[in-house]
């Protein structure tokens, strides 16, 4: 939850990482522009590594949220992200079980977890930083995250997004120093236009 990046941004002069034979040029801004809502198809992706090698891996598999990327400045864009706890995915039952208890995300008493950005910043063609507040466990804290266009295609965008959040500022930390401090994450964001 560190670089909560969907970043809007990087759409104006970049590469664009799906097949080239659909896109015949980079995007304009303008073309970007607008409101989207991230589909079901997206991936929210998570890991926790432990000493000595090995991670809890896991996914989300319920989420919602919304980005406006403006066509004139990328840092007027914004974005809203909301995950549920209770949707946490594992290879394990009892991880998953573990993961929704009060040790972790204590999902019966706060059923989701919120990201609303506060600034854009393009860093590149096709790549960009967003900063925002992030709410778990009824804690809020700043938080960052890295952003790069996939990909543009009529209404349909497509972002990778990837962020380390230290579990420690949400009261998450049980078991280190054994597993780390650090959830690191890996998002596939696919947004379509209103």
């Amino acid at each position: 939850m560190r670089y909560a990046t969907l970043a809007l941004a990087g759409l104006t002069l970049g590469q664009i990482l799906l097949p080239q034979a659909v896109f015949s040029k980079t995007p304009e801004l303008s073309q970007a522009a607008g409101t989207y809502n991230i589909t079901g198809t997206s991936q929210i992706r998570f890991w926790v590594d432990q000493v000595g090698g090995g991670s809890i891996n896991g996914r989300f598999t319920k989420f919602s949220g919304r980005f406006r990327i403006d066509g004139r400045s990328i840092g007027a864009s914004s974005i809203s992200f909301t995950l549920y706890p209770q949707s946490v995915a594992t290879a394990e039952g009892r991880m998953e079980d573990f993961l929704r208890s009060s040790a972790v995300f204590h999902a019966d008493a706060y059923p989701t977890v919120t990201f609303r950005s506060t600034a854009v910043r393009q860093t590149g063609d096709d790549t960009a930083v967003v900063d925002g507040m992030l709410t778990a466990r009824g804690i809020t804290h700043r938080e960052q995250f890295s952003v790069r266009l996939q990909g543009l295609k009529g209404n349909a965008i497509a972002f990778n997004v990837t962020g380390n959040v230290y579990r420690s500022r949400y009261r998450m930390d049980v078991g280190t120093p054994i597993y780390l401090n650090v959830v690191k994450f890996d998002m596939d964001i696919r947004g379509v236009r209103q």
